[in-house]
């Protein structure tokens, strides 16, 4: 019998005898220098030519079990079964009972829908037709804006709250009203600063001071642990609200302080004198910048500039585009005018016809409070009026002052106003309400660009 091509591997553990190890050397000795070459070249003992010279032959392979070897595979086989549908390999042991309860298991979900693992979903709390082009998930998002009527919010009908003020001074310029976060609302009243809690509507007098000098401006710094207010005689306190106590005093006005803004441990201050001051609180030279470029009182600081031709005192940052800021003119301008800080352009401008005091952005819906005061007409003046972003389209208008709106103020959470009226009152308004369910829900296609709305991260 001759022998094969090269040697198998031995199933059992039985030598070779003496005999047959002479004869095969002698068999090999016979073979040409071609043969010999053909046999180094497939000295693999696992290669597919000795795979497929030997079928009926069974092998054990070394190797690494997480790394296919493709000379162990019969390709075509593999092909053929898994491309033939025709006769389905089934393991006889189950019967089709058993391999309908698997499917289902295996296929539908605990409420019966169709189930697929590694789908891309989105958040299983809102109701979203699955749409597989995004483009057609925008055109639907577009013509849900476009075909779905703005719902109006209601403002409210009148203040949640009335608290007298008196010896309230009816100045334009002054800034003398601030809501800390620590939710006390900080209200200089002639003479005397008070601080009013809102979760315990206590009210506690911080100081008195003499006739010949009075707080005209205030402001609680960022974290609400000092209260800066600016005095007629030009100077400036830092106190401890907590404590009652004055921590120190800051010079470098030689006028009124007007309007007082805090930026971290740095405190700029506007005054009559038409400068505006920078100061260090942690420095004993407490003065860092001196800027003379006003014509007119400052009244007005939050780290911006405009350019209206009247005064401005109203300034509010939009809290949804860090670099939009609304201002109000005073009398002679009537306007609020939306700026564009980074090109330095001016977005939009309404006229209002009514001086505008106040600005206040709603926190949990696109929307601006202005308050008002002087006006030629009867019917606009001391008004709050209610602006839709950015269309600057009015919601509504609340006429229950009898006097003009001196300043507005916002509560820590955003969802209460309140305003300094001429009258010697301060009026709360529940005006900016929280936000509505349909802000929560997103759209399809908002959903499917957001890795939050997906259960895949």
């Amino acid at each position: 019998m001759p022998a094969p091509p090269f040697f198998p591997v031995q199933d059992s553990l039985t030598p070779y005898s003496s005999s047959s190890l002479q004869k095969r050397r002698k068999q090999r000795t016979r073979r040409n220098p071609f043969d010999q070459n053909m046999w180094e070249a497939q000295s693999d003992w696992y290669s597919p030519t000795r795979l497929n010279m030997s079928p009926n032959t069974q092998y054990e392979f070394p190797g690494d079990r997480f790394i296919p070897n493709r000379s162990l595979m019969d390709l075509d086989q593999s092909q053929s079964l898994l491309t033939d549908r025709t006769v389905p390999n089934r393991n006889s042991n189950f019967n089709e009972a058993y391999r309908k309860i698997l499917q289902d298991q295996l296929t539908l979900d605990s409420e019966g829908n169709p189930f697929k693992m590694l789908v891309f979903r989105g958040s299983p709390k809102s109701n979203r037709k699955p749409i597989r082009c995004v483009d057609e998930m925008r055109r639907s998002d577009e013509f849900d804006i476009n075909v779905r009527p703005i719902q109006l919010r209601s403002l409210p009908k009148g203040e949640s709250r009335i608290l007298d003020a008196p010896n309230m001074r009816n100045d334009f310029y002054m800034n003398i009203m601030d809501w800390g976060k620590n939710n006390v609302l900080a209200v200089a009243l002639g003479l005397d600063l008070y601080l009013w809690n809102s979760d315990t509507a206590n009210v506690r007098n911080l100081f008195h001071v003499n006739e010949n000098d009075h707080p005209t401006s205030l402001a609680w710094s960022q974290d609400a642990k000092y209260l800066a207010v600016g005095y007629q005689g030009s100077k400036i306190q830092l106190w401890d609200a907590e404590a009652s106590k004055l921590v120190r005093s800051l010079k470098g006005h030689h006028r009124r302080v007007a309007t007082i803004a805090w930026n971290g441990n740095t405190l700029t201050s506007g005054s009559r004198d038409r400068s505006i001051i920078n100061h260090d609180v942690r420095a004993r030279n407490n003065v860092t910048c001196h800027l003379r470029a006003h014509s007119q009182e400052v009244c007005g600081l939050k780290w911006s500039e405009t350019d209206h031709c009247a005064a401005v005192k109203a300034l509010a940052w939009c809290p949804y585009q860090s670099s939009v800021l609304a201002s109000g003119g005073g009398t002679e301008d009537g306007c609020i005018k939306l700026w564009n800080t980074q090109k330095g352009t001016c977005i939009n401008t309404i006229d209002t016809n009514s001086q505008v005091c106040g600005l206040e952005w709603n926190m949990h819906h696109k929307e601006i409070l202005s308050g008002h005061g002087y006006s030629p007409s009867e019917h606009i003046k001391n008004q709050l009026c209610l602006w839709r972003y950015p269309s600057m389209e009015k919601v509504g208008y609340l006429n229950r002052h009898t006097s003009r709106v001196l300043q507005l103020s916002q509560s820590p959470d955003g969802l209460t106003v309140v305003s300094a009226v001429a009258d010697g009152t301060l009026r709360f308004w529940d005006i900016f309400g929280p936000p509505c369910a349909d802000n929560l829900r997103l759209s399809a296609l908002d959903s499917f660009l957001s890795n939050k709305t997906s259960l895949i991260r």
